[in-house]
């Protein structure tokens, strides 16, 4: 076994080949359609694929630790993978709406932007691995990390609350000033180039500056997202495997998102709430233990209620409308 882990060590080597043939076959992909724009289709296909793979890999992970420890420690490891998958989940659907904003900003034609979310995805995979060995082993040395992540959670999801329905102000976003003294920028796209050349000199595109905001987002996401999951579970496999299943999808989520953001206006409120949520358990997990199911519960059930009551609500729209 690796890390304190329940999961055998075959386990771990056969995670790992996955994530390795998934990116394969989504570069190869990638690289056989070249620069296009992702249909609504195509996007509710790919999501659905990860969706299904995840879930197998969930069913792997029940067979594997009901050989070795039994019935009911399986279904408590499936249950925090399959809650700790939907966390992430619904947190990169946030993460999502972040890149839409910085996609919309600098007028990224949507043919580029299947390139940057996949350098983007790597970028988040490699960085929560780290941070999720990192924060495991703390885990496992100071008991008391622990109420530092539920106050963090907390805090972050009274002001993630408050924040919500807020158009982000991009132009005031400190890593986009400091990019822009240190590299002269084109104005223009060169396909999907991050650097072009101008008058003779080799400068950086509008693509650079995109690519470096997405991975200052993915570090901003990460550290919310991963103390969320060690308040399911500190079983690091299931910490980092459903973190990576959850971000493997995120591509694809994201064009199918990005066509239907409005309907989920109030979604932001949502994931305030199951920070605020985690936070609290995190804090009560020496006084109340809430169980695992609960847990799940709870995140589906606040999930559901705010997109229903965003598909009833109508988004707010400019009041003059031509």
């Amino acid at each position: 076994m690796l890390m304190n882990s329940m999961a055998p060590d075959w386990l771990w080597l056969f995670f790992g080949a996955v994530v390795l043939l998934a990116l394969f076959v989504d570069f190869v992909v990638l690289r056989k359609q070249g620069a296009h724009e992702v249909s609504v289709k195509e996007a509710l296909n790919w999501s659905l694929v990860w969706v299904a793979l995840s879930l197998a890999f969930n069913g792997l992970l029940w067979w594997a630790t009901w050989r070795e420890h039994g019935t009911e420690i399986a279904n408590t490891r499936a249950l925090e993978f399959l809650t700790g998958y939907l966390i992430e989940k619904s947190l990169a659907v946030d993460n999502i709406f972040v890149f839409l904003m910085i996609f919309t900003y600098f007028a990224v034609p949507p043919s580029y932007q299947k390139r940057v979310l996949m350098i983007g995805i790597i970028g988040a995979m490699v960085l929560r691995t780290v941070l999720i060995l990192v924060g495991a082993w703390l885990i496992a040395q100071f008991h008391w990390i622990l109420y530092v992540f539920g106050a963090f959670l907390l805090i972050t999801g009274i002001k993630m609350w408050w924040a919500a329905g807020q158009e982000p102000d991009l132009e005031s976003n400190p890593a986009l000033k400091l990019l822009r003294k240190v590299l002269p920028v084109s104005k223009n796209f060169d396909g999907e180039k991050f650097f072009t050349v101008e008058n003779g000199k080799r400068i950086a595109t509008p693509l650079l500056l995109v690519i470096a905001l997405v991975g200052v987002t993915d570090v901003i996401f990460a550290v919310d997202s991963i103390p969320a999951i060690f308040a399911i579970t500190s079983d690091p496999f299931i910490v980092l495997t459903s973190n990576i299943f959850a971000i493997l999808g995120l591509r694809a989520m994201y064009f199918l998102l990005a066509a239907m953001a409005s309907k989920f206006h109030l979604l932001s409120y949502g994931l305030a709430v199951i920070l605020a949520f985690i936070g609290t358990k995190m804090l009560l997990i020496d006084i109340v233990k809430i169980p695992v199911f609960a847990s799940l519960g709870a995140v589906i059930g606040i999930l559901a209620l705010t997109m229903w009551l965003s598909v009833r609500t109508a988004p707010k729209l400019p009041a003059n409308n031509g």
